[in-house]
């Protein structure tokens, strides 16, 4: 038995995970909840993205999971001038052997950070939609598969800011949730200049917490997390209302209820449990749904918020309350 195939409990995935938390936490400072759902998203095997002002550790947060997680790293920062080929690699001619080898781009990865990915035209924005689904590469007719783990952490810009594109509602649908850390408090802050004082030096590294492999076992585990059939209905119920509420005028997809299962899962391993409660479902409902909703026209001059919305949603919809076995179960 290989390290990919061993078995972990979910008791062991969520000691883990709160390890690789505390070994972010040296580094970012003060974003505890914030660094929970990101690495929610990566446990549930996902995709993240950072939306927030520049400058509030949203590049660093990205570099600081690669670190603990122990993968393969890449930088790629997305520019008006960007070209898909920049992003998934491309045929370059060989002089020495004739004909054309393919040079693989920085999607070939574990961990691609996709920076400012609102500011390169939709062309190159869709470029990763492929990697970011199938988790495949196709270049000039040839499909290239992605090594595992296979994970993006974008960052975008509020899109307020000058150069930039909203993404595509079927691109933002690819993305497990979406996380803003906010500007920190003062003694944060301070905390975060205190901490460079005593590095004295700019770059923070972090030593492995686990490895690819155990990263592979620790998502493997998370199928063993049991979802009770009234928690399941209520994950439907939740995403169903996002689409009937009158300020909107697209809900969430049934992707939506999908990532609603997945990171409540995790929240579950976090909180040293291997079930699921309506308190794992709440707290992953906007980061998992706020994304998936367009509001109608009339709610973007009022500035309503998509997550308004999720919160109306929670308040409007009875949490279950049962013990009872899941259904799926019955046939172990």
């Amino acid at each position: 038995m290989n390290d990919v195939d061993r078995s972990m409990a979910p008791a062991e995935v969520g000691r883990l995970a709160r390890a690789v938390l505390e070994a972010v936490g040296t580094v970012v400072v003060g974003k505890r909840d914030a660094l929970e759902l990101v690495l929610a998203g990566i446990l549930a095997g996902g995709h993240v993205l950072l939306e927030d002002l520049p400058g509030l550790g949203k590049t660093l947060t990205a570099r600081c999971f690669a670190q603990a997680l122990g993968l393969d790293f890449r930088r790629l920062q997305f520019t008006p001038d960007l070209l898909p080929a920049d992003v998934t690699g491309s045929f370059l001619y060989d002089q020495s052997s004739g004909d054309f080898a393919f040079r693989a781009g920085p999607v070939f990865t574990n961990l691609l950070l996709a920076d400012e990915i609102n500011r390169t035209p939709p062309k190159t924005q869709s470029a990763l939609l492929e990697a970011m689904q199938e988790k495949q590469v196709s270049v000039e007719g040839v499909t290239y598969r992605l090594d595992e783990p296979f994970h993006v952490l974008a960052t975008a810009n509020p899109i307020e800011y000058e150069g930039t594109y909203p993404l595509p509602e079927a691109q933002l649908d690819r993305f497990l949730l979406r996380v803003s850390f906010g500007y920190p408090t003062h003694d944060e802050e301070w905390d975060v200049l205190r901490r460079r004082i005593a590095r004295r030096r700019e770059e923070a590294e972090i030593k492995p917490v686990v490895d690819a492999a155990t990263l592979r076992a620790m998502q493997a585990a998370l199928e063993d997390v049991v979802v009770e059939d009234s928690i399941g209905r209520y994950i439907v119920a939740l995403t169903a209302a996002t689409r009937e509420h009158p300020s909107v005028l697209v809900g969430a997809s049934p992707r939506g209820s999908l990532a609603l299962l997945l990171l409540s899962r995790v929240r579950a391993v976090l909180a040293n449990r291997d079930y699921v409660v309506p308190e794992d479902v709440k707290a992953v409902a906007a980061p998992a749904l706020a994304h998936r909703i367009t509001l109608r026209p009339e709610m973007w001059l009022r500035r309503v918020d998509p997550s308004f919305v999720v919160g109306e949603v929670l308040e409007s919809t009875p949490a279950p309350a049962s013990g009872a076995l899941p259904s799926y179960a019955a046939g172990r």
